[in-house]
């Protein structure tokens, strides 16, 4: 019996060729909240970028954001996981000796040092504004719980991590990686979330499209990736579905009779 799912946002809840969320989707939504399963958000998204996408008419449980570096539902913060202050020391280091636009993102703010094109073509690709500016020194002092690196090649890619050797990454466009702490993913800030709420993982649904939805495919019970998703993807996953713009969540949950 399915008692919660997980949703990723971009590509999967939300459609970049629409600009907004499926009205099939929607419905499902719905459905799953008549029938008492919990619906939970999980994205490498930061809470201050989710509520500027067209999802406020949708009710969710929870929220995994940041690649499961924050975790929260109505009644508060239920699971966090900064990156190692000597990994950020690196990293601000690096970038005061050879400048390039970098994200830090804070509980409450996510800030950038500066934007060029790569960043307005990352941007424009998700459909996000362009960040705010600030000083990345604030890193010193505040909880920093994902790092962004735009305009890195495989090269300064690997530089990076080797500054900062308690995170991971994940490629998430050509032009940006997204940078968290080894122990960190979708998969840790589930598994914690799940404990919250007394669930089994195997009593749960994930859907999404990208690579880091890979390690919450590889816990729950059941994995659907869309049919929007890349073949690295739709590998890992259990089943692949109809892309966003043709029902996919929806004719998902109707085959497995969960709606």
């Amino acid at each position: 019996m399915i008692k919660a799912i997980f949703f990723d946002i971009d590509g999967t809840l939300m459609s970049h060729t629409t600009r907004s969320v499926p009205e099939s989707t929607k419905q499902a939504l719905h459905l799953l909240k008549e029938k008492g399963i919990y619906t939970f958000i999980a994205t490498g998204r930061h809470i201050s970028e989710i509520k500027d996408l067209p999802l406020d008419d949708l009710e969710f449980e929870g929220f995994i954001t940041l690649n499961g570096q924050y975790c929260y539902n109505t009644d508060g913060l239920i699971y966090d996981l900064p990156i190692h202050k000597s990994d950020i020391q690196n990293i601000i280091n690096l970038i005061d000796q050879h400048p390039f636009p970098c994200i830090f993102v804070e509980k409450e703010l996510m800030y950038i040092n500066y934007n060029n094109e790569a960043v307005q073509i990352v941007q424009d690709a998700i459909s996000t504004a362009l960040p705010d500016t600030n000083d990345l020194h604030r890193g010193l002092t505040n909880p920093i719980y994902q790092v962004i690196p735009y305009d890195v090649n495989e090269e300064n890619e690997a530089t990076i991590l080797k500054l900062m050797p308690h995170c991971k990454k994940t490629r998430w466009h050509d032009l940006a990686i997204d940078i968290i702490p080894k122990n960190g993913g979708k998969q840790n800030g589930i598994i914690n979330v799940l404990k919250h709420y007394d669930i089994s993982p195997k009593e749960c649904m994930a859907f999404g499209d990208g690579a880091n939805d890979i390690d919450m495919f590889e816990i729950v019970g059941l994995s659907i990736a869309m049919g929007n998703a890349s073949q690295d993807v739709k590998k890992y996953a259990d089943e692949v579905t109809d892309d966003i713009d043709h029902d996919g969540i929806y004719n998902a949950l109707k085959k497995h009779n969960v709606i």
